[in-house]
């Protein structure tokens, strides 16, 4: 145990001190990744083709988009031929030639949660194994009972963040709408859930 005196401190430090270590105690024990926001990303040129996908208003309904529904468009995603391309695909030019890779399959399957309705989703690029080479793009979904990693290129079904190796998807930066983020660190930000 840390015992800190405060008589020497001035009352001003003696709160800056407390306020700070109740945030730093806050913030470590958030399940979501701490993102902060940015003006810019390395990705914007290569993602300018999909801005418009990105920024599409989540459909109005009164229902919740359900996990059985989004676990078959990963599945109808996941069963899509992999082809690198090296830009971008829209969601429309995946569906003309069905064959893509990371990027396309995220981007196509964000947009057909905000068509139907989903909300708090994100669109992440970072490492998906320590052993990776290049980056992977996949989608974030946050509801009221959990978060989800959405990975169409790789998995079959959601899979909720806590179920996840510490070591494993791994954000670098994330896009909702025309807002960006930096990942706080290059760890993994769900170690320990």
């Amino acid at each position: 145990m840390l015992l800190i005196s405060l008589a020497p401190f001035p009352l001003k430090r003696s709160f800056t001190l407390t306020l700070a270590l109740l945030t730093f105690s806050t913030v470590t024990s958030f399940a979501t990744p701490l993102l902060l926001s940015v003006k810019r990303t390395p990705y914007d040129r290569q993602m300018a083709r999909i801005q418009p996908v990105l920024s599409t208003p989540a459909a109005a309904n009164n229902r919740d988009v359900s996990l059985l529904a989004v676990n078959h468009w990963i599945w109808e995603l996941r069963l899509i031929p992999y082809r690198f391309s090296m830009e971008w695909k829209t969601p429309a030019e995946l569906a003309y030639e069905p064959a893509g890779d990371c990027k396309s399959k995220a981007v196509a399957l964000y947009q057909r949660m905000r068509e139907n309705g989903a909300r708090e989703l994100r669109l992440v690029i970072g490492r998906r194994a320590p052993t990776s080479r290049s980056t992977h793009t996949w989608v974030e979904w946050t509801t009221a009972s959990a978060t989800y990693v959405l990975d169409p290129t790789i998995n079959w079904a959601a899979q909720r963040v806590n179920e996840i190796a510490d070591n494993s998807y791994v954000p670098y930066y994330a896009y909702t709408g025309s807002q960006r983020y930096r990942a706080a660190a290059a760890t993994s930000l769900y170690a320990g859930l």
